[in-house]
């Protein structure tokens, strides 16, 4: 008679104690050369994420020059003193790692994302692109091609028209704010090696700039490594520029940006406000989800859910630029498109929305579920080493503590339904928007003259 086998069951697996996450504080310090510091040790992230912040805002480009802030940043990958362009991307290639560069309003920031193993060598070619960009003829002029080639594309894109509209209808002509951020076509033919290198001579040096290295960092002698990679890079000093104030004129309004025969209507509808530093940000950014941050906040389930007009609008803030005293400023926008027919209708229904919302106020039951979806992801949000260098690198770009995204869910999950209307109501006052449609204006024009919302113009473009 056979016997039957047995089999040995290990004891099933018990849950541990749950513990508490905040968003990972790190270590600040400062290089011999000037260079801020800030470094987070993130065990089993074997990528690593270097964010540097050069203190090269747009506001600094020359007259005329618009876009040389953009081409430089684009530069920085395109060859050193010892690399030729495409000999640098090979030895990039090598290190599997991956290089970024852009600008924008309060500067220029390079990205870099390398496995650990390869740190060395890749902090020594950003250090190097950093340090002694080639900034050669040929590769500059490639870039102002490639950049000039972007252009139309950009103009023919429904949502980047409409973003490039609302800035030059928010902010005066002579503000860097009403313009392209990375340039026109005539300012951007005007940019040739000389502008760049003179841009960088004028702005990018270690003293007012700030490294973020995030990553599984043990074992690793991180500040002997980094005084013989972006500790040898030299500058002159500088005090930090002095930040302009900015104004603009959200009078509610409604500009059509005339599209023939287009089937759908980009909705782009905004105004400026306080940045992160203003007390009540966390409250606005719960009440803002609310009404636009999901599928199923309110505006989505009345434009697409209950009419079927549109596939998706979100309602969001932006943080534009910051300063030390806090007198920066935020986009605070509602975004997304309907079918030419719908858009007289769909607007009337977004405003009923937002005076619904002032009237009758956010439920406590949309209130809990906006805090469970912001303050609950957050862990998932910011599982990579890049996720948190580039929170950390807008904490020091936006001048705020490096524990302010820690308080900021601190302050979402105490934020009250009373506390969040108020916030989304006073960040979207029905006369203080700004509208802006690109369509059909044979089409569109007359049944949005007839909402009332606001002077009603057209333009070409």
């Amino acid at each position: 008679m056979t016997e039957l086998a047995t089999m040995d069951f290990h004891p099933q697996p018990q849950a541990g104690t749950a513990r508490p996450w905040a968003f990972p504080a790190p270590e600040r310090g400062t290089l011999d050369n000037g260079l801020t510091v800030l470094r987070c040790h993130r065990p089993g992230q074997q990528v690593v994420a270097v964010e540097i912040n050069l203190e090269a805002p747009l506001e600094a480009e020359p007259a005329g020059l618009d876009g040389v802030a953009t081409i430089m940043a684009r530069a920085f990958s395109e060859g050193t003193d010892k690399l030729a362009a495409e000999e640098f991307a090979a030895e990039l290639e090598r290190c599997g790692a991956t290089f970024d560069a852009h600008a924008d309003h309060p500067g220029v920031r390079v990205s870099l994302e390398v496995p650990v193993s390869r740190l060395p060598k890749a902090l020594g070619l950003l250090a190097d692109a950093l340090r002694a960009p080639a900034f050669a003829d040929s590769e500059i002029e490639r870039l102002v091609r490639n950049r000039l080639d972007e252009i139309p594309h950009e103009t023919a894109n429904p949502g980047r028209r409409a973003a490039k509209e609302l800035s030059k209808q928010l902010f005066p002509a002579t503000a860097r704010m009403s313009r392209p951020r990375q340039g026109t076509e005539e300012t951007v033919e005007a940019v040739d090696a000389a502008a760049v290198r003179a841009f960088y001579d004028r702005h990018v040096r270690p003293a007012t700039a700030t490294a973020v290295v995030v990553g599984d960092l043990a074992g690793l002698d991180l500040d002997a490594l980094l005084a013989d990679t972006l500790g040898a890079w030299t500058g002159n000093t500088a005090e930090p520029r002095p930040v302009a104030p900015v104004t603009a004129d959200d009078t509610g309004r409604v500009v059509i940006v005339d599209r023939p025969g287009a089937v759908q209507t980009q909705i782009l509808i905004g105004r400026v406000g306080a940045d992160k530093h203003d007390r009540v940000w966390p409250a606005q950014v719960l009440g803002t989800y609310c009404l636009g941050g999901t599928l199923t906040s309110r505006l989505d389930r009345v434009l697409r859910e209950e009419k079927g007009y549109t596939y998706g609008v979100r309602a969001f803030g932006q943080v534009l630029r910051s300063a030390p005293d806090g007198t920066g400023v935020a986009m605070l926008a509602i975004s997304g498109s309907v079918d030419t027919p719908n858009t007289g209708p769909a607007l009337d229904d977004l405003w009923k929305v937002l005076r619904t919302l002032a009237a009758e106020g956010l439920t406590d039951a949309e209130r809990d579920v906006a805090v469970q979806n912001l303050v609950g992801v957050a862990p998932l949000k910011f599982e990579t080493a890049a996720a948190v260098a580039g929170t950390l690198a807008d904490q020091v770009e936006q001048h705020l503590p490096d524990d302010f995204q820690a308080e900021v869910y601190r302050r979402l999950a105490a934020t009250g339904t009373v506390e969040a209307t108020a916030a989304v109501v006073s960040a979207f006052p029905m006369d203080r928007l700004v509208t802006v449609l690109v369509g059909d204006a044979a089409q569109i024009e007359e049944p949005v003259r007839a909402l009332g919302i606001g002077e009603v113009t057209v333009v070409t473009g």
